[in-house]
């Protein structure tokens, strides 16, 4: 793990932004909205907290992070290609038959991919599992359960909630993207999830409110999470779909949707990646 400053996770955001521009340009196909909401809390994690190591991906003692909204695959594949687990060439084959890098994680096939996920709602469930495993062997390291807001208006979440909080698995953090918006719309118009806090309260977990693109925010919410005992801690990241692009920011279109040609050298503007 390499300690990055916030200048250095800016610039870091900004690369992972481009790939996951280019990368789905050139497959034709994926979900550019809510792969953009989760680019900061990504670098964090893997530049700042996370003990992995990309040349023993299989490490027993290294902590684990299962992207349970696995549709925004591509900024995770960008995060770990520029970690070192996997070289950039792989990120062009996203979505091709055989390839490494699948449209959702395939923890048997892509190095660095601890679960693999792409039916909602499974990931608390997985989480729990594996927090569990390591109290049962007395090991130190953390599980990481990164889901989406549309996510959690499934029971199979509130189920694994309970559990989380009766066995009190304090080595397990679950954030929240919360950019508000899904495929059919708004949660708040498919199905109203709030108070996401006030919930997660009355199911006796740990909760914290961030903003979710500001690195000190996400670096204290994750830090708290950590030295919290007793509970599992929510971290309820408030962010932006399709963060940085600004026909994409707010526009649930972009949920599933391709970029063509023109689409992508506007939004590498933006970003500030070749047009």
């Amino acid at each position: 793990m390499n300690r990055m400053t916030n200048e250095e996770l800016t610039h870091r955001a900004a690369e992972v932004r481009s790939y996951v521009v280019k990368m789905l340009a050139a497959a034709g196909a994926g979900h550019p909205g809510g792969s953009l909401s989760i680019v900061e809390i990504l670098q964090v994690l893997y530049g700042e907290f996370m003990h992995v190591d990309p040349q023993k991906p299989h490490w027993p003692d290294r902590d684990r992070l299962i992207l349970s909204k696995g549709h925004a695959a591509p900024a995770l594949y960008a995060t770990l290609m520029l970690q070192g687990f996997f070289p950039e060439a792989e990120l062009w084959q996203l979505r091709q038959c055989g390839a490494m890098l699948q449209g959702v994680p395939d923890m048997n096939r892509t190095p660095g991919i601890d679960m693999s996920t792409g039916s909602l709602g499974q990931g608390l469930s997985a989480g729990n599992g594996m927090a569990l495993g390591a109290r049962l062997d007395h090991a130190a390291w953390h599980t990481y359960v990164l889901c989406g807001d549309g996510e959690i208006e499934e029971g199979i979440v509130w189920e694994a909630a309970m559990t989380s909080a009766h066995f009190k698995l304090d080595n397990l953090t679950l954030i929240i993207d919360h950019n508000k918006l899904q495929l059919g719309g708004t949660t708040e118009d498919v199905m109203n999830i709030m108070p996401i806090d006030a919930k997660f309260r009355d199911f006796h977990w740990h909760t914290i409110t961030i903003n979710g693109h500001d690195f000190t925010q996400i670096k204290s919410a994750l830090q708290e999470a950590l030295a919290h005992k007793g509970q599992p801690t929510v971290i309820i990241a408030e962010t932006v779909k399709g963060k940085g692009v600004d026909f994409m920011e707010n526009n649930k279109e972009w949920h599933n949707k391709a970029l063509d040609a023109k689409d992508a050298a506007t939004a590498l503007k933006e970003l500030g990646g070749e047009g």
